[in-house]
C-alpha cells in the first residue's frame, strides 16, 4: 500500500516532544511549498530514511557515509515521490545491496529535521526525514557502494560511533523494542 507524505505524518502520532515539533514543522511546510520533494526546493526537502534490522531482528545496519563522514542510518532524497515508505525501502536496498526487505511497520517509526552543510556547491538547507523500521527478509550478504566507507551491523547493547542525537534516538528507541 502506498502512503504519501501527508497521510503518513497526520497518522503519526509522536511519543517524544521534539518529534510532536518536528511533525507540526513538516505538515506546514507540505502546506507551504510545492516542489518539497524535490531537491531543488532550496530551502529543504522531504528525505525517508530507515534503520534496517537484520532477519531476526537483533541487528541494525548504518553506514559510515563517506561525503559527511558520519554514521547514519540508511536512506536519500525523495526525488519527486511522495510515498515515503517506499523510498525508504528503495534506499535501503541500494545502500545495503540487499534485495529482500520489507517494513516491520506502514507506520513511521521516527521524525527528524536537519541542516545539511553547504557542500560541493549545494547550499546549505533542511532535510525534512521521515524515517522507518525495516527488516531484511533473506540471508543476503550487505555490498558497500560508493556513498558509504562502511557498513556495519550494530546489536543493541553495542556502542554505536556517532554523538549525532537524532541517530542515537533512532538507535535508543530500537533498543526499547522488545
Amino acid at each position: 500500500m502506498i502512503f504519501s507524505t501527508q497521510e503518513s505524518l497526520e497518522s503519526y502520532k509522536p511519543e517524544i516532544k521534539e518529534e510532536s515539533i518536528f511533525k507540526k514543522q513538516m505538515l506546514s511546510f507540505l502546506q507551504e511549498n510545492g516542489d518539497e520533494h524535490l531537491r531543488s526546493c532550496q530551502q529543504g526537502h522531504f528525505t525517508a530514511s530507515a534503520l534496517l534490522l537484520n532477519k531476526d531482528m537483533t541487528k541494525a545496519l548504518l553506514m559510515h557515509h563517506t561525503k559527511l563522514d558520519r554514521w547514519f542510518q540508511l536512506g536519500g532524497h525523495c526525488d519527486g515521490n511522495s510515498d515515503v515508505l517506499g523510498v525508504a525501502i528503495k534506499e535501503a536496498q541500494e545502500e545495503s545491496g540487499i534485495e529482500h526487505i520489507k517494513p516491520v511497520s506502514d507506520g513511521i517509526f521516527d521524525l527528524d529535521i536537519h541542516k545539511i552543510p553547504e557542500l560541493k556547491g549545494d547550499p546549505e538547507h533542511l532535510h525534512f526525514d521521515i524515517r522507518f523500521l525495516l527488516e531484511v527478509e533473506s540471508d543476503e550478504c550487505v555490498v558497500q557502494n560508493r556513498e558509504s566507507k562502511e557498513l556495519k551491523w550494530f546489536s543493541k547493547s553495542d556502542s554505536i560511533p556517532t554523538d549525532n542525537p537524532s541517530v542515537l534516538r533512532l538507535i535508543s528507541k530500537w533498543a526499547k523494542l522488545p
